[in-house]
């Protein structure tokens, strides 16, 4: 890894919910003893609102929270990268661990169906920290 920590991306086409959550969950969770990174393959304007909703409800504000377009250097400099939904967009590096998390994306749900993806994303995101040493 890098450094004594590991650096973890989050990757979803729009960077507006699925990897939005994953990174402010983590984020949480590991505190400073990760280095946690969320970008889009096509990124939207603007975060989903029932997803800054849904977060709000855990404790987790992503009000200022933007989607970012991503690029080959973030990858290239992450230890894990989690897709969700980008398919071949994501470019591929030898040596890095990949994991693909089959979520629905939020877009368009109502707030009940996104509470229900926040919290299977939640459940991903503790195992992925245990097995990366982060309880």
């Amino acid at each position: 890894m890098s450094d004594e920590r590991p650096t973890i991306l989050f990757v979803c086409v729009h960077n507006a919910g699925r990897s939005q959550m994953a990174a402010g969950l983590t984020r949480r969770r590991a505190g400073d003893r990760a280095v946690v990174r969320s970008a889009g393959s096509d990124p939207a304007e603007t975060v989903n609102p029932a997803a800054v909703d849904a977060m709000a409800e855990v404790g987790v504000d992503m009000g200022d929270a933007v989607p970012a377009l991503l690029e080959t250097d973030s990858v290239a400099e992450a230890d894990v990268i989690v897709t969700m939904g980008c398919g071949d967009a994501c470019p591929v590096f030898p040596g890095k661990r990949y994991e693909d998390w089959e979520l629905p994306d939020p877009a368009g749900r109502p707030l009940a169906e996104v509470r229900e993806i926040r919290d299977e994303i939640g459940r991903r995101v503790e195992a992925l920290l245990a097995s990366l040493g982060i309880e």
